[in-house]
Formats: structure tokens, C-alpha cells, sequence
């Protein structure tokens, strides 16, 4: 198969495999895989002993430091899809309750094209990406909640 041929779906799927499996190697529990809310996809549903995450999966076909017209993968999560995300969250947790710290985070997958399939170069993790009163935030290891006003 020529990789210039994979669909944008098909890549997907390889970058939320291996978003899970950096998620489950870093002590996450991945429970569930392209979940639908309204019209809303959540890419990645996970928890760790305090946080339950909804993860939004960005993957490129692209050196990770390198520049594009495209920019990051992340970057494509702009205003309006952080908008979806927060609704689709909202509408969750106000169906499934938690006691855990809910949280949007952001995972970039950088796949480098071989001859007959794709080799994953980079995972790159952005804990707590979206939040209610900021724009996607690249800095990691922040703990507030996605939704706290006082951001």
C-alpha cells in the first residue's frame, strides 16, 4: 500500500492506537474508543486515580519540531472544536457524574511514512488543553479543572 494513499480516517485510527497506548503505559485506564455525544466525538475517554479525561487525538503525517503550512497537530484544535469538546463534556458528566476532576486534554501523534505503513516518531501529551476561560494551552502538568472560571 502506498501511505500517500491512507485515508484520513485510517490515520486517525493509528494515532488514537497509539495515543491509548501512551496513555495506558503513562497509568491511565482507557474505557472507551470514538464515543458519541450528540453530534460530538470524543476521541478517547480515560482516567487515572484522580482525573477523568476526554482526549482529543490529533495526528500528523510530519516530523514533530518541524514547520508547516498546517501547523501542529494540535493547533488544529481552534475555538470552535474547543467549543464542541467543552459541550460534548458538559453533556457527559452532567448524564455520568464523577467524583474524579474531569479534564480535556490534547494528544499529538507524529507519524513518519515508510515504504508500507507508518511508523509513530512522537506522542506528545497536553494535560488540561482546554478550558472554558483560555485558548488551548500547550503548557503541561496543569492540574486546575477544565471548567474553573478563576483560569
Amino acid at each position: 500500500m502506498n501511505t500517500r494513499d491512507i485515508s484520513t480516517r485510517a490515520l486517525g485510527h493509528i494515532g488514537e492506537e497509539a495515543a491509548a497506548l501512551y496513555l495506558t503505559g503513562h497509568g491511565y485506564t482507557v474505557l472507551a474508543r470514538n464515543l458519541y455525544i450528540g453530534h460530538a466525538e470524543i476521541d478517547l475517554l480515560a482516567e487515572n486515580d484522580s482525573c477523568f479525561v476526554f482526549v482529543e487525538v490529533k495526528t500528523r503525517r510530519q516530523a514533530a519540531d518541524t514547520k508547516t503550512a498546517y501547523g501542529t497537530p494540535a493547533s488544529a484544535v481552534d475555538a470552535k472544536k474547543q467549543a464542541v469538546l467543552l459541550s460534548a463534556a458538559d453533556r457527559y458528566l452532567a448524564e455520568h457524574p464523577t467524583d474524579k476532576i474531569p479534564r480535556i486534554d490534547v494528544v499529538e501523534v507524529y507519524v513518519s511514512p515508510t515504504e508500507d505503513t507508518f511508523t509513530v516518531t512522537e506522542v506528545r501529551h497536553f494535560e488540561n488543553a482546554v478550558r472554558r476561560t483560555s485558548r488551548f494551552a500547550r503548557e503541561t502538568g496543569r492540574k486546575k479543572r477544565y471548567y474553573d472560571e478563576t483560569d
